[in-house]
């Protein structure tokens, strides 16, 4: 695929020159034997190469900007070379070139349809009602002291009876190194991802109240409930991706069954052995492939 890359991705550039830049305010920021390389085309690579993810700034000066810039130079000299060769009238190459056409026309298509069905409004708009629906947890933040026994457990929950300070009384006997330098501290967390009996201890605690102790699978548990607290809802931007998925779905899933239909789309070969969908028919497109970022020049 190197060779047809580079192949599509110099065909694309020569395109760009005689239009101009291909972007608004796009940059020039290098010259291969006269065929302008843009800030947009390295932008491009260093996505397809995991360097940034997309729609992430990219600084001209920047060492990932300029790895990529490379690359980007030497695909555009590989594809001069072969050109020279004549290896762009072999139709093993042409067949590649012309898969990897079909395949950035397809993105750009399902691009163009989340933009259209994604836009800022609807992607609000249903952020804000799915707030209305979501039920809100809680958040605990609390402390533990983790010891062997049910015997060591019980003189430490006498000690901090006695007033004795739970922060050093973690740091002096918890067998939890994970936690016992910060005084236990387990930060916020809602019930459903601890054990179930810290969730069983903490619901009907209040806030500075020593639980316990109780067993545990990691040992006998001391907790000290410092504060709970609705759970903060996910942020609009956190919900994005999730969002325009959503909002994409139905409308990709329909247009793919409507082209299969209308091109009456026949496999030559039979189905899945031990079951599957039947030949010819739509396959079943999850949002996440329906709409995946595919790296492409």
């Amino acid at each position: 695929m190197v060779l047809a890359a580079a192949l599509t991705l110099g065909a694309c550039g020569r395109k760009a020159d005689k239009a101009g830049p291909p972007e608004p305010g796009d940059q020039a920021v290098a010259s291969v034997g006269g065929e302008t390389v843009w800030a947009s085309d390295v932008r491009r690579e260093a996505v397809g190469e995991g360097l940034i993810a997309e729609g992430a700034p990219l600084e001209v000066s920047s060492e990932p900007f300029h790895r990529a810039l490379d690359e980007v130079v030497d695909q555009k000299l590989l594809a001069a070379e072969a050109v020279r060769r004549g290896l762009d009238k072999d139709p093993a190459v042409e067949r590649r070139l012309a898969a990897a056409r079909e395949r950035v026309l397809g993105d750009m298509l399902v691009e163009a349809m989340v933009q259209k069905a994604a836009n800022d409004s609807a992607v609000k708009g249903l952020y804000q009602e799915q707030l209305k629906l979501a039920k809100q947890a809680e958040e605990f933040h609390a402390r533990q002291i983790v010891l062997a026994s049910q015997a060591e457990a019980d003189a430490v929950r006498k000690l901090i009876a006695a007033g004795g300070s739970f922060e050093a009384l973690a740091l002096q006997r918890s067998t939890d190194t994970a936690t016992k330098f910060n005084g236990g501290d387990l930060g916020y967390f809602t019930a459903e991802v601890m054990p179930a009996a810290y969730a069983a201890a903490l619901k009907p605690a209040k806030a500075g109240q020593v639980i316990g102790p109780f067993k545990a699978e990691a040992g006998w548990v001391v907790l000290k409930l410092e504060d709970r607290r609705p759970e903060a809802p996910i942020s609009l931007e956190q919900a994005r991706p999730q969002i325009v998925r959503f909002l994409t779905y139905d409308e990709v899933r329909a247009l793919i069954e409507r082209l299969r239909g209308q091109s009456q789309v026949k496999l030559l070969i039979g189905p899945v052995q031990g079951g599957g969908r039947e030949p010819g028919s739509a396959p079943m497109i999850t949002p996440a492939s329906a709409l995946s970022q595919r790296k492409t020049p």
